[in-house]
């Protein structure tokens, strides 16, 4: 039995479309039912929430012990990559308490689970003050923390270190037999008793971002607690499950993993020693609609730690001999463009058409065109999507192999 701890939440995304009741726990008690794994699932639940839940309890084959509360928490997000929206109910809640062989604990944000487990996989769930798995009075024999690069350096309060150098510092100071920092495109690092290895992350033909790191984590404790698999075959596993759920936002079982046909993401070797390409963002920016999405390409490409230009923002509105030299010089400093094609912005087109003829590989975000519209792009060996986030990541995947 691996008893699930953590947090059952409704979850909105406006763009793709969808509305369910999962959150980090409900997501990895569903995956690890999904694996054939027994499960029991712990959390605070309002009647609405406890419902679902325990409907797909009964359906996917895993227990549910909900604690009632008058409200449960809700995450709305614009899109897979955007900061959610938190409605969070103002109330104290106890914590659940736990001692069970294998647990999975994540961190929650309206309460907290007491966890005293011979196996645990724990984690933290916070990008802004992550809390130790001892801190309050939680203990485990072995255990395993899954953490990304910046919750790592958060734990040890520094940056700039090697995700070698991290992990050995997190697991000294958390006396982690395991730590796993996800590193996005770049894999995971896995150490384990003093050694490290890395496992690479894998191509999806679409990106589903909101809960691939539940699925991530429940995969690894699959793998680690109920396979018996080593630590770096159990993350590589769970890298693979991943793929598997951000192609098609459902989870995996053992038969359709097995047939699930997977190539790894390259990750060239001056990218792996710190070297960033630079993006040319390409779009139109002349409304306000316009210039969000700008800003949320430009900003999901900078927090992934890449460069970029920006018309809008490095050379700004102006005549033609203000601004078309500085703009057709940055194609040519740049190993890359993303642009956004909806609207078919006459200056976009150009600057794609550009490009490729530059030979610079062109990633093209464009939702409601046509084939014919389309036409020249996939001709020419544009990449193109109808997603964002699926377009963020195939920008990030072709950075990564430069």
């Amino acid at each position: 039995m691996i008893t699930v701890v953590g947090g059952v939440y409704q979850e909105r995304c406006v763009s793709p479309k969808w509305e369910e009741i999962y959150g980090s726990a409900g997501r990895a008690a569903t995956a690890l039912a999904r694996m054939q794994a027994k499960v029991e699932l712990h959390t605070y639940a309002d009647p609405t929430v406890a419902t679902v839940i325990s409907q797909r309890g009964a359906l996917e084959g895993f227990q549910v012990v909900a604690i009632d509360v008058p409200e449960s928490p809700a995450f709305s997000y614009v899109h897979g990559l955007s900061s959610p929206i938190i409605h969070k109910p103002h109330c104290h809640l106890p914590a659940i308490e736990i001692r069970a062989e294998k647990v999975v604990r994540f961190g929650m944000i309206e309460g907290d689970a007491k966890v005293e487990a011979t196996y645990a996989v724990y984690d933290p769930q916070n990008a802004f003050r992550p809390l130790p798995f001892g801190a309050n009075g939680s203990t485990a024999k072995h255990l395993a923390l899954i953490l990304n690069r910046h919750e790592a350096e958060l734990f040890l309060g520094t940056h700039g270190k090697a995700p070698e150098e991290l992990a050995f510092e997190v697991a000294k100071a958390e006396a982690a037999e395991i730590v796993v920092i996800k590193m996005g495109p770049m894999g995971a690092l896995v150490y384990h008793n003093g050694e490290v290895s890395q496992v690479p992350a894998y191509h999806s033909e679409r990106v589903h971002k909101i809960g691939s790191g539940d699925t991530f984590v429940a995969h690894f404790a699959y793998g680690w607690l109920d396979a018996g698999l080593s630590p770096r075959d159990a993350a590589d596993a769970a890298s693979r499950a991943t793929a598997y759920y951000c192609e098609n936002q459902g989870f995996v079982t053992p038969r359709r993993l097995s047939e699930f046909r997977l190539t790894p993401l390259h990750v060239s070797p001056r990218y792996h020693h710190g070297y960033r390409p630079k993006i040319y963002l390409a779009g139109p920016f002349f409304s306000l609609a316009q210039l969000w999405l700008i800003e949320e390409a430009r900003n999901s490409f900078l927090a992934m730690g890449l460069q970029v230009f920006s018309p809008y923002h490095d050379v700004g509105h102006g005549s033609a001999e203000d601004v078309v030299k500085k703009d057709l010089d940055a194609i040519h400093d740049c190993e890359l463009m993303f642009a956004v094609g909806d609207g078919l912005d006459s200056g976009t087109i150009f600057e794609i058409g550009y490009a490729r003829a530059l030979k610079k590989p062109v990633v093209m975000y464009v939702e409601n065109e046509s084939e014919e519209d389309k036409k020249m792009m996939e001709g020419s060996n544009c990449i193109l999507s109808n997603d964002f986030v699926t377009a963020i990541y195939r920008m990030a995947w072709e950075a990564i192999s430069l």
